[in-house]
């Protein structure tokens, strides 16, 4: 079916269980609609003006027939009811990457993304990923509302300035996919696109391997820690109390308010850009804030670098962070 109507080949985890819910909803959507149009029909024709048949919805005995007013209300409700659940299951599936993804950082910009590997290969409009492997893209825009499309990966997820957004997917076939743009974000949106390679695991690491050398994210995020004067306070500072970074993600932490926040990319980046949105409980308001100071890129060395000082999980030969 999905040949006829020229869908995109299913290349993920999650494409496989995307076409079952659409087919199954447009499947069950169709029957009923012919079963009204059916019924439309024959109802016209049997019930016409000058047909003599009995209009009240009675049985012999003259009671109403409750249990066919009950059954066209339960049906449906318990079949989409149904639908809302496995909807649900995919969703909570596609907002929870698994701790063991490779992580890569996407910015984009007018008109393009700019990609990054942790170990510090970069690419423009092409991400390069390894097959059978849960990848988790980090993204952020410079400029506009952007949204990062893989059609055959049926993933999805608006790139918003000032935030990050994370999508992640395990590609299941290698291939080249099309990467697009699906919000309009100016003049040159329809050519902001690309393609996404997908590598068996071995040629994904010899790629890796032949990228140009550049220091890794988290290498130059730790230069970047000593050039904004993070260093100052945050490592071994008797002048300033602040919070020790190192073993600090991943970790769930209380904040002042009495709340608690898990300390993630999103904490991490709020709290160098808005640093008395959610204050450490324990810790003075001192921190200023580096909006204007600190670049897209800046902010994703340092947050790599942050994330190094806590024990990572690994797996072999997949170019994960150090």
């Amino acid at each position: 079916m999905s040949s006829v109507i020229s869908m995109p080949p299913a290349a993920s985890e999650l494409a496989g269980h995307v076409d079952a819910l659409l087919w199954s909803v447009t499947a069950i959507t169709a029957g009923v609609a012919i079963a009204i149009i059916v019924l439309l029909v024959t109802f016209s024709i049997r019930y016409r003006r000058a047909a003599a048949v009995d209009r009240m919805m009675r049985d012999a005995a003259g009671e109403h027939r409750h249990w066919l007013e009950i059954t066209w209300i339960g049906v449906p409700f318990l079949i989409f009811l149904g639908f809302f659940f496995w909807g649900a299951r995919l969703y909570f599936s596609y907002e929870s990457p698994p701790a063991e993804s490779l992580q890569i950082y996407v910015v984009a910009r007018q008109w393009m993304w700019k990609i990054e590997h942790a170990s510090g290969a970069r690419e423009i409009n092409e991400l390069h990923v390894p097959r059978g492997r849960p990848v988790k893209l980090v993204m952020t825009s410079q400029d506009v509302i952007h949204s990062f499309y893989v059609p055959a990966f049926r993933v999805k997820r608006d790139v918003v300035p000032g935030r990050f957004a994370a999508l992640w997917f395990t590609a299941t076939r290698s291939g080249e996919y099309h990467l697009l743009c699906a919000e309009y974000c100016g003049t040159d949106h329809s050519r902001m696109g690309g393609r996404i390679v997908v590598m068996e695991p071995d040629a994904y690491a010899r790629w890796l391997e032949s990228r140009p050398h550049e220091s890794s994210l988290a290498s130059r995020g730790a230069a970047k820690f000593v050039t904004f004067g993070c260093s100052g306070c945050h490592v071994g500072s008797v002048v300033v109390h602040a919070p020790d970074l190192s073993h600090l993600y991943g970790r769930t932490i209380p904040l002042a308010d009495g709340s608690f926040v898990r300390v993630d990319e999103r904490y991490l980046r709020d709290s160098i850009l808005l640093p008395s949105k959610e204050i450490a409980a324990g810790y003075a308001d001192d921190m200023p804030s580096f909006a204007g100071r600190a670049s897209e890129e800046d902010l994703l060395e340092l947050i790599e670098y942050i994330k190094s000082l806590a024990p990572q999980p690994t797996v072999a030969g997949a170019g994960d962070s150090p």
